[in-house]
């Protein structure tokens, strides 16, 4: 059996803020759609189909909606809103204060050695790449998560102030846009976080322990360690 690091990977506060953000995004998304259901479209009544949304019309199903009627799921999502805002924040800040915005952001040449981490998964390469804390999709992924937290913060703004924040309606286009905008983001922050939590238990499951006690085994559970890919090499590497 092999022994986690004494050092933890995650810091505390990154450790809480990624919970703290896992369940508010969860209520938000869930919320949002409840309130999209009292108007399932992105027209203006008479304006005919919205050309970038196919499903014009059509509600959310009920079971993945949460707030139980539109007052409730209003009230939940500009409650969630505040913790997933501030929540935010206190991670920026830590990312900053301690430098570990490097281990996320990509470089100029990170498409490079995502191109090879691809290869990897795909099998037309034998060995892992060589990665640091975070391999190269992963930045790549992590930045756009953040970036669509900053649309949905943006955009919703737009939506809630549409007349007081007027300029940033207009900016996104109007009002229609805005919502487009604001559920665009929506639908590629759960698609990221889809793929995320798949990879988490196809390829590198000890990243939950890493995330909740923040102790991990770099040398024998890391997925360069293991040349792991999804569901490839799940289980430590063996001293030799």
């Amino acid at each position: 059996m092999t022994t986690p690091s004494a050092s933890p990977r995650h810091h505390p506060i990154a450790r809480a803020t990624h919970w703290i953000s896992a369940i508010a995004v969860t209520v938000m998304a869930m919320s949002g759609l409840r309130i999209f259901n009292a108007f399932p479209a992105f027209s203006p009544k008479g304006a005919g189909a919205w050309p970038w949304w196919p499903f014009e019309g059509m509600r959310a199903p009920a079971w993945a909606t949460f707030g139980g009627w539109l007052g409730g799921a209003r009230h939940w999502h500009f409650a969630m809103m505040w913790v997933l805002v501030i929540n935010a924040l206190v991670y920026l800040v830590h990312l900053y204060h301690r430098g570990r915005w490097r281990t996320i952001v990509p470089r100029v040449n990170t498409w490079r050695d995502a191109i090879e981490m691809a290869r990897f998964y795909l099998f037309v390469r034998k060995d892992h790449p060589i990665q640091g804390k975070h391999n190269a999709l992963q930045q790549y992924a992590y930045t756009t998560m953040l970036a669509c937290g900053a649309l949905l913060v943006v955009s919703g703004l737009a939506i809630w102030k549409p007349v007081t924040l007027g300029w940033i309606t207009r900016l996104l286009g109007g009002y229609a846009y805005a919502r487009w905008w604001h559920f665009s983001a929506m639908l590629l922050l759960a698609l990221l976080v889809l793929v995320h939590v798949i990879m988490v238990f196809t390829v590198d499951p000890y990243a939950i322990r890493a995330m909740t006690t923040g102790k991990y085994d770099d040398e024998h559970w890391s997925p360069e360690a293991r040349n792991a890919r999804p569901l490839f090499n799940l289980w430590p590497r063996k001293d030799q």
